[in-house]
């Protein structure tokens, strides 16, 4: 392992991309953060008709911090009753080789999911020793120096 910034980094390259929390409604939750905190929407989709929800990825331009807002209809199977301070959705983190990220964590007591496809696989989830989401994934092009402006 070496040092970087003063913290151990394991092998493979990795960052916390964004955190996601739940909102019961959308539109006013982008408006809030939009025009409160001067966060800019990156990137939006409509993963219902999967049995999942909609989401907006916000950024924001001083940090380049990411939130993504997540809202989930009630067919969806990730569809819980909305229960105030417990909204936190998921935590990303991008890494350069997911399937061997996957593996390493399951083997130092991480929980694996249901959700996700089967390898090869651009995407993921676990569960932290807290039952906590983290979201795991893969981008088409290696992790470099700069922070990006989307995923």
């Amino acid at each position: 392992m070496k040092r970087v910034g003063g913290a151990r980094q394991t092998k493979g390259h990795s960052y916390l991309s964004y955190v996601g929390i739940r909102v019961t409604n959308l539109e006013r939750s982008l408006k809030f953060y939009q025009e409160n905190f001067g966060l800019e929407e990156v990137a939006r989709g409509d993963n219902s008709k999967f049995g999942m929800g909609v989401f907006v990825l916000l950024r924001d331009r001083r940090s380049g911090q990411k939130l993504e807002l997540n809202w989930y209809p009630k067919e969806s199977k990730y569809y819980v009753p909305f229960t105030v301070g417990e909204g936190l959705d998921h935590v990303a983190f991008c890494v350069d080789d997911i399937e061997e990220k996957f593996q390493r964590l399951v083997t130092r007591g991480a929980a694996p999911t249901d959700f996700g496809p089967e390898p090869p696989r651009s995407y993921c989830y676990v569960k932290d020793p807290d039952g906590n989401w983290i979201e795991l994934y893969q981008r088409k092009k290696p992790i470099g120096k700069r922070i990006p402006k989307g995923y």
